[in-house]
């Protein structure tokens, strides 16, 4: 496996390592930001590819981790961007109204991941970020972009949505 042109043996054997160490992980988060477990993967890959090209850029590699976890966090909402606007361009080609989100399927999946995944891609990033990954509330900021209050409204406004749909304690 070669990751570069001037990639050696030791950099190989780092790369490997680190994708032992971070791949289950980045793996869980990219899976419950999507609910799709062959797009969680290919994001997953798409992730390291572009961490092994910058690694040697890093200011600081013992923070890999955090940086994978931001990339696949970055690369999900990429994805869902431009389906969205794929869906859009289409929906105006044809001349007709948008249709309904995709009803899922209740009966094969559990009900929180069915609620989890009908959110909108903020609520549900900053939901996962802060509750399934454990970052703090600063950390979710920071990995969006966005300001603590923004975190908490959106994390308010995706737990309010859950308890409407029955799946969270009131």
């Amino acid at each position: 496996m070669t990751w570069g042109l001037g990639a050696n043996v030791a950099d190989e054997d780092r790369m490997a390592e680190l994708y032992a160490l971070h791949a289950p992980g980045a793996a869980r988060l990219a899976y419950l930001l999507t609910s799709d477990r062959q797009l969680a993967e290919d994001l997953l890959q798409d992730a390291f590819v572009r961490m092994m090209r910058r690694y040697h850029d890093l200011r600081n590699p013992s923070s890999f981790d955090a940086y994978l976890r931001k990339t696949v966090v970055n690369l999900a909402r990429k994805h869902f961007r431009r389906r969205r606007l794929e869906r859009a361009h289409l929906e105006r080609e044809r001349g007709r109204v948008p249709a309904e989100p995709e009803v899922r399927d209740v009966e094969t999946r559990d009900a929180m991941w069915t609620a989890l995944g009908a959110l909108p891609t903020r609520q549900r990033v900053a939901l996962v970020l802060r509750y399934y990954e454990d970052l703090s509330e600063k950390e979710t900021a920071d990995m969006l972009g966005i300001s603590n209050a923004a975190v908490r409204s959106l994390v308010q406004r995706g737990i309010a949505a859950l308890r409407r749909e029955g799946v969270t304690r009131t």
